[in-house]
């Protein structure tokens, strides 16, 4: 990365966001991540209903020619865009906003009642703590922080079918 102010994804991020919001779409998601010898460049875009090939490949020709004139990445780089999918991750607040009501999973730091997995349905996040009503109608309240990861548990579209 160029010296510049911010980290690689924000400055990425503040040329990103106003071309997918020019196509009617959301930035769920930028990861900029070293795999093997290469790095990829991996942005994760939404839309309701659904994201399309066709979408993908507007917002990589669309991303193209911005990203090439700021530079605001020094090492080659692979340009990636795809939806960021079902079991898609929830990080940022707006992620959560985005799925109250829908079914979530996560996975706890420290186990709580001998438990590390808890799924349910997000009832409620505010300043950072999730309101989960389990499978059983019991009620987890908990802190982000005390997560290691949480996820989009949408198997319910697809016949209840547990992946």
């Amino acid at each position: 990365m160029h010296k510049k102010d911010g980290s690689t994804v924000a400055i990425v991020r503040s040329i990103a966001q106003p071309i997918a919001e020019s196509l009617g779409l959301s930035l769920w998601d930028i990861r900029f991540v070293k795999e093997g010898a290469g790095w990829y460049l991996r942005f994760f875009i939404d839309k309701d209903g659904g994201v399309s090939l066709d979408d993908c490949v507007d917002f990589s020709h669309a991303i193209d020619k911005p990203l090439d004139e700021a530079d605001p990445i020094e090492q080659n780089y692979f340009l990636e865009v795809s939806s960021p999918g079902l079991e898609r991750d929830l990080v940022k607040d707006f992620h959560f906003a985005a799925v109250i009501g829908q079914r979530i999973k996560l996975r706890l730091i420290r186990p709580k009642d001998n438990k590390r997995n808890f799924a349910g349905i997000l009832e409620d996040y505010t300043a950072g703590t999730l309101t989960v009503r389990l499978e059983d109608n019991t009620v987890l309240t908990i802190d982000k922080k005390e997560t290691s990861t949480i996820k989009l548990d949408d198997f319910d579209n697809f016949g209840g079918i547990e992946r």
